[in-house]
């Protein structure tokens, strides 16, 4: 399959809007695959002859690409559906739901009983048939759904609208095949499915002559990239691991940095660690998700690696890959944890010393074995546990932050502060966020700046004269 037949629907329905000066509005939740997928929508969106716009009293299409990881992304696509009903009902608004969650048969259902009003309903497989269907509601006034319940292909040729001139993000594979029992991931987005590196390597190339600095590999589970067409024997070219990835975008002249996420620690194979050692343009941060830091509730989670494990493993990337730092995910209140599995967690933190830890309260997902799992936790505990972590995560912040002062870092200069436009925001190689005087030339650059005050959530930085 290709995207050849839907340019055919693109340019009927470019016709049809052609002097109308019509406009969108896009509503992104969840991940940053999600954040991909919405710029591709934004591509098609925009060779429809769509405008984009922030004012939703003003769109005549309004889509909501939705994630299903955390119960609040429900409660808020609810919330945002009652107030754009006035809109419809105002100027005849085409109203739009995609993503993760639409692959929830009750959440569909729901939908089409209390939320009539919406047009289209689309799931995770088939957003490149969004010209298709919009056409169709704007001929037949019909209402559509397009979910897909099997695996999608990759469909490669998506027009896409980029959100920065200066970091992007590629996706490398779609889909999950890990079951991690809490996560809904698998039964949403399917089966893994990595794209071709030569689509990967062509994206990448055609991004740095467009002038990006920075791109982000996106996947899942990035270091299993071409495992099942391994296994399968549909693997074709030289680039069939991850780490061959990472060395082959290394290459490319005029990136200056790569990130990626998210790995898993059961796959960050030796082969991996030496890619992030030998590649100079892959940045030295690692997000290296730990969930929980007990044994016992990592095989409630389905993890597939013990506390020990996960420690072995951050002791041979220190000592593999200079000036590493590290960066994790980790999930409170679990079924079953109790307040011993809670401090294995406290205590990996401790020794690890995270440059971020990004703290999630346990949200039951139907369909996942998490949710009929019994000891569920009450919420005061996981609450209490919550903010006994987050207290944890920000005592080492300030020592962290310190050991950047009076330092000399590369930093890539995004734009303006958001807080204060005669100061300019940059990123150093480990993502910390530096403020600092400059020209405005400096935008898109990466520049050396000396680091002179920390301030909990940034740096304060210097251009260095000469």
């Amino acid at each position: 399959m290709n995207i050849e037949n839907q340019k055919q629907f693109i340019e009927k329905v470019k016709n049809i809007n052609a002097g109308k000066n019509l406009k969108y509005t896009i509503f992104t939740m969840g991940c940053q695959l999600n954040e991909n997928d919405s710029e591709k929508l934004c591509g098609m969106l925009e060779e429809m002859n769509y405008t984009k716009t922030d004012d939703i009293s003003e769109s005549d299409f309004i889509i909501f690409n939705t994630c299903c990881v955390r119960e609040n992304a429900e409660d808020k696509l609810f919330g945002k559906l009652g107030e754009v009903k006035k809109i419809k009902e105002q100027k005849g608004t085409i109203i739009a739901i995609c993503g993760c969650m639409m692959q929830e048969k009750h959440i569909v259902e729901k939908i089409k009983k209390s939320y009539p009003f919406v047009d289209i309903l689309f799931g995770t497989h088939t957003m490149h048939k969004l010209p298709e269907d919009l056409y169709t509601v704007i001929c037949n006034k019909n209402k559509i759904q397009d979910i897909l319940d099997i695996d999608g292909e990759i469909i490669e040729g998506i027009p896409i609208k980029r959100n920065d001139n200066i970091k992007a993000s590629v996706t490398i594979m779609n889909g999950c095949n890990n079951f991690c029992s809490y996560c809904i991931v698998p039964y949403v987005r399917g089966r893994e499915r990595s794209r071709k590196a030569e689509d990967i390597i062509a994206e990448v190339k055609c991004l740095a002559k467009e002038g990006y600095k920075e791109i982000t590999l996106l996947g899942q589970n990035v270091n299993s990239y071409m495992r099942v067409e391994r296994e399968q024997n549909l693997a074709t070219g030289e680039i069939d691991f991850f780490a061959k990835l990472l060395r082959e975008v290394n290459k490319i002249d005029g990136i200056e940095r790569i990130r990626f996420i998210s790995p898993h620690p059961k796959d960050f194979t030796d082969d991996v660690i030496e890619a992030i050692r030998d590649c100079e343009k892959v940045c030295k941060i690692i997000h290296l998700p730990l969930q929980s830091g007990s044994t016992e509730i990592l095989k409630r989670m389905n993890r597939k690696y013990t506390k020990e494990q996960y420690l072995a493993l951050v002791e041979k990337m220190k000592a593999r890959i200079p000036g590493i730092v590290l960066s994790t995910d980790i999930i409170v209140g679990f079924p079953g944890e109790t307040e011993k599995n809670f401090e294995d967690t406290l205590d990996v933190v401790s020794k690890v010393h995270f440059e971020q830890v990004y703290m999630f309260i346990y949200s039951r997902r139907v369909g996942t074995p998490a949710d009929k799992m019994e000891n569920q936790v009450p919420d005061e505990v996981k609450h209490e546990r919550f903010d006994r972590l987050k207290k944890l995560a920000e005592s080492q912040i300030a020592g962290n932050n310190q050991k950047y002062v009076n330092t000399i870092q590369k930093v890539l200069v995004e734009g303006k502060s958001k807080t204060n436009e005669n100061m300019l925001t940059g990123r150093t190689e480990t993502n910390k966020v530096v403020n600092f005087e400059g020209t405005d030339d400096m935008i898109g650059k990466i520049v050396n700046l000396k680091i002179v005050s920390e301030h909990m959530w940034y740096l304060k930085g210097e251009v260095l004269n000469g």
